[in-house]
């Protein structure tokens, strides 16, 4: 192949553009305005259909900065236990460290690949005033999200749902995002829409939305001069990036459609080979932002093999997310599992990310398939 097969890339439709020229033509290219404002009112349109709680949502400059005000919102500080997930990018976790709390890794479930309510409930006897719970839905796979928020109350522990991967993802008719106290999003390059760089806090209060945007306009209070009362932080979202998640948003169904086009060729192409795709609830409707499975324990075919082969043909994929609590920067911080043999550990030495860009044609995934086929 010519020309490289990448893993997930930035799809741009044309109405991109017009919404940046809008904002050069206005000459507001500064953080906030008129974008961020449309871009928040598009999205809570979106995200709140089918929920009975409304969400109101706050454009900033990274996901990673909306975990971190969630957590400040959530009240985590020093010294704080948070239980979070432990098959997740770093991102989802690295914030709970920012407030000098605690994590404490929660292994995964093979339904959904995402946080065990038993290992959760398991967590909760050993730390019983944990402060939070930081959820991850992996790969745009919903979580079991009715145990999970049932153990959360029982524990009077605050719900920080990270959906940065999950956008369009519902669980029983309900955006994902939407469960928790506060909801994160994030529009990174890789994500099913981007705006370059950017993400959302989703709140359930209008207050604790006023509140983080506080936060992150580097906590100014109302004075004619410029007066600071508490830690701020330079989180707002550019109205130029605005833009271009106005004009992505348009086109969210449409993608979230065509990713899963690409799973369900995969799943029939793999139908026969000691291979699992990532699973998801049926009663869940997943987003399938990334493909990927696992080759089965008896198969002795490597899935590191697989990739390099695939590397030498100019095809990208990756491995699943390295858990948590293996990475060196979180030794000696608890892992609680219900399993002997912990099922993150199990998935991260089975598991591949396969291409799963949106621009990625028939021909090209066939390649893809063609290769993996050839490696057992």
């Amino acid at each position: 192949m010519e020309n490289r097969i990448p893993l997930s890339t930035p799809t741009m439709h044309g109405e991109e553009i017009g919404f940046i020229n809008e904002a050069f033509e206005k000459n507001w290219i500064a953080p906030l305005g008129f974008n961020c404002d449309s871009f928040e009112a598009e999205m809570d349109a979106y995200i709140n259909a089918g929920g009975e709680k409304k969400y109101h949502s706050l454009c900033l400059n990274a996901g990673t900065a909306a975990l971190h005000l969630a957590v400040k919102l959530a009240g985590v500080s020093r010294g704080d236990i948070v239980l979070c997930s432990d098959m997740t990018f770093a991102a989802t976790v690295n914030p709970v460290t920012y407030e000098g709390a605690v994590p404490v890794f929660i292994d995964s479930e093979r339904e959904t690949w995402n946080m065990d309510p038993a290992a959760l409930e398991k967590a909760f006897e050993k730390y019983p005033d944990a402060k939070a719970v930081m959820l991850a839905h992996l790969y745009g796979t919903p979580s079991k999200m009715d145990e999970i928020i049932a153990i959360c109350e029982k524990h009077n522990a605050v719900l920080i749902e990270d959906a940065a991967e999950a956008l369009s993802a519902e669980y029983k008719g309900k955006k994902c995002g939407t469960f928790g106290k506060y909801g994160v999003l994030s529009f990174n390059g890789n994500k099913i829409i981007t705006t370059s760089g950017g993400g959302m806090i989703l709140c359930d209060d209008p207050e604790a939305r006023k509140k983080a945007l506080f936060w992150a306009t580097q906590a100014r209070e109302n004075f004619p001069w410029y007066q600071h009362e508490e830690i701020g932080y330079n989180y707002r979202m550019s109205n130029v990036v605005a833009g271009i998640g106005r004009g992505q948003l348009l086109h969210l169904e449409e993608h979230r459609a065509k990713k899963e086009e690409i799973y369900r060729r995969y799943e029939r192409a793999f139908a026969d080979l000691p291979v699992k795709m990532n699973p998801y609830l049926a009663d869940s409707k997943p987003n399938f932002w990334l493909s990927c499975f696992t080759v089965d324990c008896e198969c002795s075919v490597d899935p590191f093999k697989i990739m390099d082969k695939l590397s030498e043909n100019n095809v990208e994929a990756r491995p699943i997310w390295k858990p948590m609590h293996m990475q060196p920067v979180f030794e000696g911080y608890d892992f609680v599992s219900t399993e002997e043999n912990p099922v993150n550990e199990e998935i991260f030495a089975r598991g591949i990310c396969l291409p799963s860009d949106i621009k990625m044609t028939e021909e090209e995934q066939e390649y893809v398939i063609n290769i993996i086929k050839s490696c057992f």
